[in-house]
């Protein structure tokens, strides 16, 4: 049956980045809703950031298309124009190879609900740029390194 429940679907609440550049985003959930799905083509999550909890560092993918719709609450996208206040029903586009750093940090007092959709690109196929922070995902190495190559620690 196609419908999922989303109840049923396991929280995420990992985060790769090296220390300490994990630490805004270690305490965001993702429900993998694609996965649960069956999708292959496009990766859907649903994401929960409790006050002050940011998605991610602030990046932008070589290969990946990404789509983000609030559910519920508010969130800032903050990207190289600076920050934009997204609300439930709100939705924002980032293009592959588009070099315009984005992420959502939620500043508000409440949760927030994001429905997070992007291009499964092979891992080894990608690579994510970090402007404000000395790190780059390195597909081809399926590792996080600093700017001059230099590899960051494994956790």
């Amino acid at each position: 049956m196609p419908k999922i429940d989303i109840a049923a679907v396991p929280d995420i609440r990992r985060c790769g980045y090296p220390e300490p550049l994990d630490q805004p985003c270690l305490d965001r959930v993702r429900k993998a809703l694609g996965d649960a799905g069956g999708l292959t083509q496009f990766g859907v999550n649903l994401l929960t950031l409790q006050p002050g909890v940011w998605s991610a560092q602030r990046h932008w993918h070589v290969e990946e298309d990404e789509f983000v719709f609030v559910v519920a609450g508010e969130v800032v996208l903050v990207d190289d124009a600076g920050e934009h206040v997204l609300k439930a029903g709100d939705c924002a586009a980032f293009k592959a190879n588009d070099p315009n750093g984005h992420h959502l940090v939620n500043k508000s007092a409440a949760p927030a609900q994001v429905l997070e959709v992007g291009t499964r690109t092979p891992g080894d196929k990608d690579t994510c740029y970090y402007p404000d922070a000395d790190l780059v995902w390195d597909g081809s190495k399926v590792a996080y390194t600093k700017r001059d190559g230099t590899p960051y620690p494994k956790k």
